[in-house]
């Protein structure tokens, strides 16, 4: 069969192509009855847009890119797919690259991408962004990890862990336990912060935050299983009754751990994550997590790049706020 193109149903619809352009790119000159009848016609010949024409023509690739450090992460993974519904809605498709973590291969990712006139990137930089040198002139959206003198989007980090520490505070725990992240890490820094903030009520008290409490790991689960097995390989009186772990891939692997101690998750020990991945909630014991709002977060990145939605000031990020998800790994303290 030939193949159908705008001038047939430009034909059949008895209007120019003009026209059929601006239903197709949804003009708001066009009025909702012509749109139905254009529409009808193109559904009927199964005509397809050629993107690359559109392309030329129109000056945008209507391609977004996003550079994220690593696609194995559930969170990035969310991220992505939430920014990709979120570009679809304005008519985007993205381009997904990793740039493992290593910003040479970062700045490779970033190249091809600007090479390929994407319209704007979404990225998530290495954790030693100081070596990063972006392109100018192209819109750029830093996101979770956040760069000075970059637009940028984010959870509230330091707020949301205080507002799970204090949740534990609350609860009657003061032996919290804190597995931080990389010390390379923005976000992990901020958490760690956080979690001072939260501890300072017990210094209120008379009591010391004790460093042994603290400890570093990366964010995934074998990590958070050796964090764990540091915290709770000690007497009873010494180990905390609480742990808020930076990640939710930290949380699960320290539950691990303790499942492995023999040390009952919340009747002797109450665990409490972050991020607010899907596989938190199926755990056993359902984890009790700080949520970010990874959804709110990619769809703000897309419409800052988009100029759907004000550019924040290179020196004040957009912060978003956390929520506490409750499971079933918290709860008192028992006594000792």
């Amino acid at each position: 069969m030939p193949k159908v193109g705008i001038r047939d149903v430009a034909r059949l619809a008895g209007v120019s192509t003009g026209t059929v352009s601006r239903v197709l790119n949804d003009h708001p000159s066009v009025t909702d009855e012509l749109r139905a009848r254009v529409r009808g016609i193109i559904e009927e010949l199964g005509y397809m847009p050629d993107p690359s024409a559109r392309s030329m023509r129109s000056k945008v690739s209507r391609l977004i890119g996003i550079v994220i450090p690593d696609l194995t992460n559930p969170f990035f993974s969310e991220l992505v797919q939430s920014a990709e519904q979120a570009a679809a809605n304005h008519g985007y498709n993205i381009i997904v690259m990793t740039s493992f973590d290593h910003p040479a291969k970062e700045a490779d990712r970033i190249g091809q991408l600007t090479s390929r006139k994407v319209d704007g990137i979404i990225l998530v930089p290495s954790n030693d962004f100081h070596t990063i040198q972006l392109p100018k002139g192209l819109p750029i959206v830093v996101v979770d990890r956040l760069m000075p003198g970059y637009s940028g989007i984010a959870a509230d980090h330091r707020n949301g862990v205080r507002l799970g520490v204090e949740y534990l505070l609350k609860l009657g725990h003061r032996r919290i336990g804190f597995i931080s992240g990389p010390k390379g890490s923005v976000p992990a820094n901020d958490r760690l912060v956080g979690y001072l903030d939260a501890m300072e009520q017990i210094q209120d008290d008379g009591q010391t935050i004790s460093p042994s409490l603290i400890t570093e790991a990366a964010f995934d689960y074998e990590s958070g299983r050796l964090a764990g097995n540091y915290l709770l390989a000690r007497a009873r009186k010494e180990r905390p009754t609480a742990i808020f772990a930076s990640s939710d891939q930290q949380a699960i692997g320290c539950m691990r751990a303790a499942h492995d101690l023999g040390i009952p998750i919340p009747a002797a020990l109450s665990i409490m994550g972050f991020d607010g991945i899907p596989l938190s909630s199926m755990t056993t014991p359902r984890l009790t997590t700080v949520k970010q709002p990874i959804q709110r977060i990619a769809a703000g990145a897309v419409a800052i790049l988009l100029n759907k939605q004000p550019v924040p000031d290179l020196d004040r990020p957009i912060l978003l706020a956390c929520e506490i998800s409750e499971g079933e790994t918290t709860s008192a303290p028992q006594p000792d």
